[in-house]
């Protein structure tokens, strides 16, 4: 029996757009996203690169742009967050333990408070018990230790525990700790219809 559920952000609650992104640094003369910008791009989401150090080495690929640009472009991908999916969560929250766990940045956290406002994001926030954002943790998914760090840190069993993701290699590395998974696929899946999955 499912206790505790772990949720991923984006592509979960919050859409991406990343076609929008890639787009908006096309836009800006930035011919491919480079082996040194993932690097940095890995950096800036473990807390080891600020948000200037990151954008100024996007700059350095693309020097005509300005970094209000470039921050634009990066911020293109936050999509809508839909309501349902906050009731979804106010149904969940008084049966389970939930957690949010993202591999995330702080320039994108602050462009997706905005955009859906703090009084939603405050609101949203307060269903989890804890939130791990990979800028604070310094430490990303699929990397084993960040679930070993919520598992001890909330005396979570792995078999009585649920990691909701979309992404495949995440979804792979929970379930060699014994977590219970559900990949949700875009475009097919919502997460609101956990219920209907059999799972809990």
């Amino acid at each position: 029996m499912i206790e505790a559920i772990i949720f991923d952000l984006g592509d979960v609650f919050l859409n991406l757009n990343h076609q929008a992104s890639i787009a908006a640094f096309e836009k800006l003369g930035l011919k491919e996203w480079t082996a040194d910008l993932k690097t940095n791009a890995l950096l800036f989401e473990t807390g080891k690169l600020d948000e200037l150090q990151f954008l100024e080495a996007i700059q350095k690929e693309i020097p005509t742009a300005e970094l209000s640009e470039i921050r634009n472009a990066w911020n293109a991908v936050i999509g809508d967050f839909p309501l349902e999916r906050l009731e979804f969560l106010e149904k969940l929250q008084n049966q389970y333990d939930i957690f949010l766990l993202s591999n995330t940045n702080p320039t994108h956290i602050d462009k997706f408070e905005h955009r859906v406002g703090l009084t939603f994001a405050r609101e949203f926030y307060a269903h989890f018990k804890k939130i791990y954002f990979s800028y604070e943790t310094k430490v990303r998914k699929p990397e084993t230790a960040i679930f070993n760090l919520i598992l001890q840190q909330n005396n979570l069993k792995p078999n009585k525990t649920l990691f909701v993701d979309d992404t495949l290699e995440n979804i792979e590395a929970a379930k060699q700790l014994g977590i219970n998974t559900w990949q949700i696929i875009v475009g097919k899946d919502d997460v609101t219809n956990l219920f209907d999955k059999k799972i809990l």
